[in-house]
């Protein structure tokens, strides 16, 4: 079942990277920064879209407000020359695209595209699953807390498929977080019990 799992994931993984590259079949071009054109198939409402700078450093960030194909032209040309990463956040994955901008010029990093899997957190009564595509073979750092205080923490590494489920006691209600660290980003997770 696992194997099937797996393979199923890596399958999805590669279409949905054939296709982003079907679509960008222009990024190598150097454009003028004062009209970039930066396109994400299968946004959502109240999908995040933010600029970074290469210290991670947010410079812009909004909401997507339609669904569908999201379209944005954007005026880089005050940046100073560096790396940039565009991503738009989505409920289970980011999607990062980087930008190189040089002497107002800028080139889109079709090798620096990627597709990074959220931890996904479910509660059920006093069950508690982490789930997590691992494709990179980075490890997940969980952390659980209680009403603000740290009951338990471990680090998970070494499938493809990172997955975990943990048994809360019934008897403590409350509020729970669940803090995830992963490639230098974390995630976090409330819900009551």
């Amino acid at each position: 079942m696992k194997t099937i799992k797996r393979k199923v994931f890596v399958a999805i993984f590669m279409l949905v990277t054939i296709v982003n590259f079907a679509n960008n079949k222009d990024l190598n071009t150097l454009l003028s920064a004062d009209k970039v054109k930066v396109t994400f198939n299968d946004a959502k409402k109240g999908n995040q879209l933010i600029i970074k700078d290469a210290n991670g450093t947010i410079l812009h960030s909004e909401e997507v407000t339609k669904e569908g194909t999201l379209i944005k032209t954007y005026n880089l040309s005050e940046l100073k020359n560096g790396i940039y990463t565009l991503e738009l956040e989505k409920d289970f994955e980011i999607v990062v695209k980087s930008v190189k901008v040089n002497n107002k010029k800028v080139t889109f990093l079709v090798d620096a595209e990627r597709l990074i899997f959220k931890p996904i957190v479910r509660n059920e009564e006093n069950i508690l699953m982490i789930t997590k595509i691992a494709f990179d073979a980075k490890p997940l750092q969980i952390s659980i807390y209680y009403n603000n205080e740290i009951i338990y923490s471990e680090t998970i590494e070494g499938d493809e498929i990172l997955n975990r489920v943990y048994s809360l006691d019934k008897e403590l209600k409350g509020e729970y977080k669940v803090v995830s660290y992963n490639n230098g980003r974390s995630y976090i997770n409330n819900f009551k019990l």
